[in-house]
């Protein structure tokens, strides 16, 4: 019992520093380097984890997060933080893609949704085929069926929901077509992310690359993805109004976030990641009066718990890891970027849109951030990805999200339009 109590005081502790470093590093981010606070909170991450300060023992009581001991037969602990503070950040990803899932405007994508589909599609293929293949040549997996090159590519195919809209909100391009378009690509970029993800852990798990196996994982995991969806879309309005007429103070947002993981929960008892049923949950809530209901109370919590998702993420990374695979980490990178604007960019010429406004959806489908993190420590703990790879995937969304809002930006200077003509992207 004691030790249970030493437990909990030192998860409080370590929440309070958490929570602390991530505001100083988001604010310095933010304020000074005019960059997401996201990239802030991954850096004291790995500033204050147990491979840097985290791992120092200043007091002479332990250092703050020591690395937990391997299990019996295991080299290291593929998750170097408690599983205490892991399942917190958890919780923090499921908060993080359910309000993903509610911010979605259903309409806005279907609108766009030819244009959309074609820069998700080149969006998706060609990172993921630059990451299958490098992984290999590079000598990091043993082939292109490999549960490593699978993975690496999984990862690269990610793309920003947050990261993207607060630019083009920032930008006051959130409404125009090639922001409509970036936004209801990256919103299928990530549906279609999740789905490859969810297929690699199967593989995975089941350890074979048969066809037969790989159908099966796909059937499971589109009739899950659809069922839940449909159904939610289908009991949307009863939900809403039936959460809507508790008067118990917090009732409907405590309700919304029991849906939320019950979703989650139910995701992975499928062997599916439960980021899949916070995401199509939210989603099929998005277009209620309870989805604009719960966005100031969601803010709250999304305030405590998605920095501690985003520091502990950053906490998994090793930094003198990287010195024996800085090359490849590079080579991803750049791999990544062309993989995005190249991927996403040439189809949008094919819709529609001119060689500028090619080049603005090109960039807004740049950045990883969250939703890659997800994904690599989704790899991390299931021991598919090992320490050096984690970190080329940290890499390379820190260099893609860095990169994003500047060029964004610089693409957006003039009101030169990005469409060949007034019509030609607007769905009709």
């Amino acid at each position: 019992m004691e030790h249970t109590q030493e437990a909990v005081v030192r998860l409080v502790f370590q929440l309070a520093v958490i929570l602390i470093a991530a505001k100083l590093g988001g604010e310095l981010c933010e304020r000074v380097f005019k960059m997401p606070a996201v990239l802030g909170e991954l850096a004291v991450g790995i500033l204050i984890g147990p491979f840097a300060l985290g791992g120092i023992d200043f007091w002479r009581v332990g250092p703050m997060f020591a690395r937990p001991e391997a299990a019996a037969g295991e080299a290291f602990s593929a998750i170097p933080v408690s599983w205490e503070l892991w399942s917190i950040a958890q919780l923090g990803s499921v908060v993080l893609l359910f309000m993903a899932g509610l911010e979605t405007d259903l309409k806005q994508f279907l609108r766009y949704a030819r244009q959309a589909t074609a820069v998700a599609a080149g969006g998706v293929v060609a990172p993921f085929a630059f990451g299958l293949v490098l992984t290999v040549l590079f000598g990091y997996a043993a082939g292109y069926g490999s549960d490593k090159s699978l993975f690496i590519g999984a990862i690269m195919t990610a793309t920003s929901i947050g990261i993207t809209v607060r630019v083009l909100a920032d930008l006051r391009r959130l409404a125009s077509p090639e922001g409509v378009t970036t936004l209801g690509a990256a919103v299928l970029d990530d549906v279609i992310g999740i789905l490859v993800l969810t297929i690699v852990v199967g593989l995975a798990d089941t350890g074979e690359f048969e066809a037969t196996s790989i159908a099966w994982v796909i059937f499971k995991t589109l009739g899950f993805w659809v069922a839940l969806t449909g159904i939610g879309i289908l009991l949307s309005g009863h939900i809403s109004d039936l959460l809507q007429r508790f008067k118990v103070s917090g009732a409907s947002v405590a309700l919304a976030l029991a849906i939320a993981l019950l979703a989650a929960g139910l995701a992975e008892s499928f062997g599916l990641a439960m980021i899949i049923g916070a995401f199509s949950i939210g989603l099929a809530l998005s277009g209620t009066d309870l989805a604009h209901n719960l966005d100031k109370p969601l803010r709250a919590i999304y305030a405590f718990l998605v920095p501690v998702f985003f520091v502990v993420m950053g906490m998994l990374v090793d930094v003198s890891a990287l010195g024996g695979v800085l090359v490849f980490g590079a080579v991803i990178t750049v791999a990544a970027v062309i993989g995005k604007v190249g991927g996403s960019g040439l189809p949008a010429l094919l819709v529609g849109f001119n060689r500028r406004g090619a080049w603005r959806i090109g960039f807004g489908m740049l950045p990883r951030g969250e939703v890659a993190l997800i994904m690599a420590g989704i790899g991390i703990s299931r021991g598919i990805l090992t320490a050096d790879l984690y970190g080329v995937a940290i890499l390379m969304t820190i260099v893609t999200t860095a990169l994003a809002p500047p060029l964004l930006a610089l693409s957006f200077r003039g009101d030169a339009p990005g469409t060949r003509k007034p019509a030609a992207a607007n769905g009709a």
